[in-house]
């Protein structure tokens, strides 16, 4: 009998940023890319002890942390060349820090302060982390894959978030843009599009445990027998991530059990 094939490890000695990688989908897909034979995978973001508790996690010398603010652009530049400078490369960039809104924000009462830091995260931050990615992989002449978290809520409008609702519009043109502009030099840009998933950014938000919030949701899924976790859309981002997607640019993926249908 012929022996089994071992797992295809899809990142194999690439070297992978995954900022918001402290917890939720982040922390998921730091784990999945290490699993999959990344040579280093770099967290970054501003929750410094559970940063770090993740890169120790994953190895010495094969995770590192570093603390990145992406509203300022300066730190994201210096993220991405401290991880050239010590692996020599950059391959993957998941750019997929974000926050939600704080309040109900209806449009009748938007917060304009709450508003612009949101946008200052979500589509300045997201913007420059791309932009930094690029540069970069231009530089090193690599055929390298930029992936952005988007949201279901990217194809509809809302009845309360709206600048939430408007960021992650925001998020989709982005890449639809750097797709057209990056693809001469081989570069893909894609994004995952997550329905309600219960991080711990969604849990405390709602004041809910993880099972609680997924309660609350799962009646809005079509499929059934399946509870949507963070695990499911780091699937999602190894697959655009790895050469499994390398004819795909520009496209989104929703992992949102039908609720777009």
């Amino acid at each position: 009998m012929a022996e089994p094939s071992l797992p295809t490890k899809k990142l194999e000695g690439k070297v992978a940023i995954v900022t918001g990688g402290a917890s939720g989908i982040g922390e998921a897909t730091a784990h999945l890319f290490a699993q999959h034979g990344a040579r280093a995978v770099v967290i970054a973001d501003i929750q410094d002890d559970k940063g770090r508790l993740v890169a120790e996690s994953i190895g010495q010398g094969r995770s590192a942390y570093v603390h990145c603010d992406v509203t300022d652009e300066g730190q994201v530049k210096s993220m991405v060349d401290r991880t050239v400078q010590t692996y020599g490369r950059l391959d993957v960039m998941f750019s997929n820090a974000g926050i939600v809104s704080r309040s109900e924000q209806t449009l009748l009462d938007l917060d304009f302060g709450q508003f612009d830091l949101l946008f200052a995260i979500n589509v300045r931050g997201m913007a420059a982390c791309v932009k930094e990615a690029a540069r970069a992989m231009v530089e090193g002449g690599l055929r390298g894959s930029i992936v952005c978290t988007a949201s279901v809520v990217a194809r509809k409008g809302g009845k309360r978030s709206t600048d939430y609702v408007m960021s992650k519009h925001a998020v989709a043109g982005l890449v639809r843009a750097a797709s057209q502009q990056l693809g001469e030099h081989g570069i893909r840009v894609n994004s995952v599009s997550p329905f309600a998933v219960a991080t711990p950014l969604n849990c405390q938000m709602l004041g809910m445990e993880a099972a609680e919030v997924e309660k609350v949701y799962e009646p809005y899924s079509h499929l059934k027998g399946v509870v949507l976790k963070v695990g499911h859309v780091a699937d999602a981002v190894l697959f655009l991530a790895s050469e499994d997607s390398a004819f795909i640019t520009g496209h989104d993926i929703a992992i949102d059990g039908g609720f777009l249908t």
